[in-house]
């Protein structure tokens, strides 16, 4: 049975968190489980701890007063860990720990109960790391700090102590990790009350005896060490290979985006129509989870009139598939033509004209939705098929008005100075309810744009508001299960009443009904952005662009949260995303050279940015200073 079990544990790098309770000791038995119980909870609720977990890169080790968790992952999950838990310790006072990380070879024992188990010089650093640290230090080995230092937004939060002395007379070189809401920036006592000293040898892995580690640390001979750092080096090596591009950017098979249809009617007032086609197969297509579907505000922007370069867009919008298209109305007919292609190759893959009454184009977007879904063989549930074939109306002329109203509402800026674009939209929207009162997206639509009249403060009254709510209610009695039914209540709560707890709930049922509705995603990180919780509003706002590459004002929103972390090339990253969408934007160009100067006090791009920006537009430097 030893021998199973030494095959499955044999010898690799592993990043280790060493977690200790300060003072421990001194409690008493009860009080000493309580401290433990508090832990363990904290421990498992973060993220970084379930992740691993759940992929079975992680092995947790039991230690007393504490406990040390190795991952297998990267050297930045054990430190990102470690400020997970920092954070959540704020509610818990009662818990002092101190932390410390490293990185180095373990390998595998087995215990006297023949139970796997890991040890070995990256478990033995890791605790004489963390020994040097006081209650609330999260301190790493020079090694993992130099691993970190090669991402630019730990680089701030990285502070050099020096070598401590520990057990026997050897030294650690240690770095202090903090923020300026997490860790602790004092310096330890260990370190401040003996002079640094500089030009030391560096650190040696500490020699081994009964009395230098705990009997569960145990880990064989010199010749195990020296064995083990050989071969750790070339398995680090070996997992820490760049991936290759095509790994990286994989697309998704089942992966599409709907692009604008071209309207091929004689009444160029019909290009709404065309329009509205288009995007209900969209909005059809997107309630299926199989699949992976492009909002509306990116495909828009590859409009009919100018030639498509396909394989392009499939590249930019991240998808393998592209449904194109052209809608023809002529009297009570309606000619619709579909074509789906590969955006990969430019293969035609399937293609369909539907030529009939135009009554029946409700089912015609109902039934191209359907054999795309098919044809990318993606699984539809029973509900997610009602869904796709309900119509949104049986009245042609109120689709017609809440086509246009999309459009107008859709295609205004989130700024205070729209309000009469949004007020259009609102009358539109009110007259296609007129006609149809059982219309939901409608409904739906109205909740959202009274909210947002009330937000950016182009109508801040209480009857705003109650037209929002009342528009809500309306919704809900026609579709009270539906995602866009809890959407809007999201969006009513955190708008109107700043209810965080309340939005979020609702949020949490319309993300299983919306599963390609990007609105959701980013709404959520606005929310858990103003909650102070900025990785998790980063990891919802990138999803959110995932959904939709092309949205400029998400990239922004990114940038910001960027900012807030001072990950500042990242925010560089993302501000070039958002100037290859929209090249010559001053605020953008200007917001991108100050980050540098931020982060590197060099005003080289600032002054270049400004140059430009005077170049192709003299009038807009002022503009940018007073926004």
């Amino acid at each position: 049975m030893a021998a199973e079990v030494k095959k499955e544990i044999g010898l690799e790098i592993g990043h280790v968190l060493f977690i200790d309770i300060v003072g421990y000791s001194r409690f008493l038995m009860n009080e000493q489980r309580a401290l433990l119980d508090a832990l363990n909870q904290i421990v498992r609720g973060t993220e970084e701890f379930r992740s691993a977990e759940a992929a079975r890169r992680l092995i947790k080790i039991p230690t007393g007063d504490g406990m040390a968790l190795v991952f297998y992952n990267s050297p930045e999950a054990p430190v990102e860990c470690a400020l997970e838990i920092s954070r959540a310790l704020k509610n818990h006072p009662e818990v002092r720990l101190r932390m410390g990380v490293h990185s180095g070879p373990v390998s595998g024992v087995v215990d006297v109960n023949e139970r796997a188990n890991v040890a070995g010089a990256g478990i033995n650093i890791a605790q004489r790391v963390m020994d040097c640290g006081d209650a609330g230090h999260i301190l790493l080995s020079k090694h993992v700090a130099e691993d970190l230092e090669q991402y630019g937004h730990w680089q701030p939060h990285l502070h050099d102590l020096g070598e401590c002395e520990v057990k026997h007379g050897s030294r650690v070189h240690i770095v202090n990790l903090y923020t300026n809401e997490l860790g602790n920036p004092e310096v330890p006592e260990k370190i401040s009350r003996v002079p640094l000293e500089t030009g030391l040898p560096a650190a040696t892995p500490p020699s081994i005896s009964k009395s230098a580690v705990p009997s569960w640390a145990l880990f064989g001979t010199v010749a195990l060490i020296i064995g083990a750092l050989a071969l750790g080096l070339l398995v680090f090596r070996a997992n820490h290979r760049p991936k290759t591009a095509t790994t990286a950017g994989a697309v998704p098979e089942k992966s599409i985006a709907v692009l604008p249809f071209e309207n091929l009617s004689a009444n160029q007032e019909n290009a709404f129509f065309a329009d509205g086609v288009q995007d209900e197969i969209l909005t059809d297509l997107a309630k299926i989870a199989d699949l992976k579907v492009i909002s509306r505000t990116s495909v828009m922007q590859y409009k009919t009139g100018v030639a498509r370069n396909l394989r392009e867009i499939g590249q930019q919008l991240g998808v393998a598939h592209l449904l194109e298209g052209s809608v023809q109305r002529a009297a009570n007919r309606v000619r619709v033509n579909a074509q789906l292609i590969d955006a990969r190759n430019d293969a035609h893959l399937w293609a369909q004209t539907y030529d009939r009454d135009l009554a029946d184009v409700f089912a015609i977007q109902s039934e191209i939705a359907k054999a795309i879904a098919d044809q990318l063989q993606a699984k539809l549930s029973p509900t997610e098929r009602n869904a796709i074939e309900q119509p949104p109306t049986a009245d042609v002329t109120a689709f017609d008005l809440y086509s246009r109203a999309k459009t107008v509402i859709l295609n205004t800026s989130f700024s205070a100075t729209n309000a009469k674009n949004l007020l259009e939209g609102v009358d539109l929207l009110n007259q296609a309810v007129a006609r149809d009162p059982s219309f939901f997206l409608a409904q739906f639509q109205l909740a959202q744009t009274h909210d947002r009249l009330y937000v950016l403060g182009m109508d801040h009254t209480p009857a705003r508001l109650a037209a929002a709510q009342a528009a809500i209610q309306a919704a809900t009695r026609l579709r009270p299960d539906a995602g866009e039914t809890h959407l809007a209540r999201a969006e009513h709560l955190y708008r109107g009443y700043l209810d965080y707890a309340g939005a979020l709930a609702e949020l949490d049922i319309a993300r299983k009904r919306l599963p390609n509705d990007p609105s959701v995603e980013e709404l959520t990180g606005f929310i858990v952005r103003r909650q102070g919780k900025q990785e998790e509003a980063l990891r919802h706002l990138n999803r959110a662009v995932e959904l939709d590459p092309r949205n400029w004002y998400t990239l922004q929103q990114i940038a910001l949260s960027y900012l807030n972390l001072r990950r500042y090339p990242d925010m560089i990253a993302v501000l070039d995303r958002a100037l290859a969408i929209k090249p010559n934007d001053p605020e953008t160009l200007v917001t991108r050279a100050l980050a540098h100067f931020e982060w590197q006090a060099d005003t080289r791009p600032l002054h270049q940015a400004i140059n430009e920006i005077r170049t192709a537009n003299p009038g807009s430097i002022q503009s940018v200073a007073d926004s």
